[in-house]
């Protein structure tokens, strides 16, 4: 196998599977990357069995061919060569060689036989969706997804689509981690398959690099299902994610019914004065006290080891005085989503979950649970 390619196209094929690539694995093989040269393009594919990326791109084909090396090293040479051409060629033995200019390096590669098939996508399968409103939609909802593996059917975002009554259909996306959770929403044009109608999880690393490819120029890509995995595809790109297999709760349940006392609050005054009562907290005493009157919040926090501070903003508030503490981080990360200059926090009493959405906006619900007094 031969081929010629750009430095910079080269490098921005591996760059987009660094975060795929298995670093730590008993496979050897998923830890490399296949380069796959046809008559006219470079094809790119990765994948740790869960998440997979498959991407094309245009080179200078001399002798078509596929063969797999490391990932992360061929990105770290690529990196460092000179802004030339670079030629690629395999030897015998799986080696391989790589020129650009003056400089040569041979590396070790691994047989192509070994590497996983990735599934041929059918495309009329596939819908159109806005990546703007996929993109805001994560944003609004990776923060809450749910870290300890064990509760493995949290590790990921719950995705769903509902129709309302006037027949359109809303896209929702939810997360938690058993101390709060995010609700996103937004207008989902065209149809829905029934998988979308009866909801999925996606895993928490396919959210991710979904994400990534969303952040490239706005515009629509295809997302749909097939073999319990989800498929998105964005210009030459192809990335497949392996469903999570298990429930998600009943989000619904979760949602407080009667938090009737409302608190209106400007989002970045507000989270300036979190963020400053949160240097005082450590991991032991990591929460903040929120003390609301008509008028106004009272927002301090202490630690013994370190000493107190304590700021006043005002808001508009018109219920009986309340006490809350809540874990400041989760506090700054629904006011760093939420669109809106002000937003509304609901509270029952000092115990029961809070809820945090923008200002007349249906987009976005955050949910909370205090830390005990």
């Amino acid at each position: 196998m031969e081929f010629k390619i750009e430095k910079e196209q080269f490098l921005k094929s591996l760059q987009k599977i660094q975060g795929i690539v298995e670093k730590r694995t008993a496979m050897p093989i998923l830890s490399n990357v296949l380069l796959e040269a046809t008559e006219t393009s470079l094809i790119v594919t990765a994948t740790d069995l869960e998440v997979g990326m498959k991407s094309s791109y245009v080179a200078e084909v001399v002798t078509p061919g596929k063969i797999t090396v490391s990932a992360k090293k061929l990105y770290e040479i690529v990196k460092e060569l000179p802004n030339q051409p670079i030629l690629f060629s395999t030897k015998d033995n799986d080696w391989v060689e790589i020129k650009c200019g003056k400089v040569q390096f041979n590396i070790v590669g691994l047989s192509p036989d070994e590497f996983p098939y990735f599934p041929d996508i059918k495309e009329e399968n596939l819908f159109e969706i806005e990546t703007s409103l996929l993109r805001g939609m994560i944003e609004r909802t990776s923060y809450a997804i749910c870290t300890d593996e064990t509760k493995y059917n949290l590790n990921g975002i719950f995705i769903k689509v509902e129709v309302r009554s006037d027949g359109s259909n809303a896209l929702k996306m939810v997360s938690t981690d058993g101390h709060r959770l995010s609700i996103a929403a937004g207008d989902l044009k065209g149809t829905a398959g029934p998988e979308l109608l009866k909801g999925v999880i996606l895993p928490k690393k396919g959210v991710y690099e979904m994400k990534k490819i969303t952040d490239e120029e706005g515009g629509t890509m295809l997302f749909g299902f097939m073999d319990n995995s989800a498929v998105i595809k964005r210009g030459d790109s192809y990335m497949v994610m392996r469903l999570v297999d298990g429930e998600f709760p009943d989000y619904n349940r979760v949602i407080p019914t009667s938090n009737t006392q409302i608190v209106t609050v400007n989002k970045e005054e507000f989270s300036h004065s979190v963020r400053r009562m949160a240097i005082l907290s450590s991991e032991k005493f990591k929460g903040i006290m929120l003390e609301i009157s008509s008028g106004g919040i009272r927002i301090s926090s202490s630690n013994p080891e370190l000493g107190d501070a304590m700021e006043e903003i005002d808001v508009a508030y018109d219920g009986e005085p309340i006490s809350v503490r809540f874990n400041a981080r989760y506090l700054l990360d629904v006011l760093s989503v939420a669109e809106t200059e002000r937003v509304e926090m609901k509270f029952k009493d000092e115990l029961s979950p809070s809820i945090i959405v923008p200002e007349n906006s249906d987009t976005f619900l955050a949910v909370i649970m205090p830390m005990r007094l």
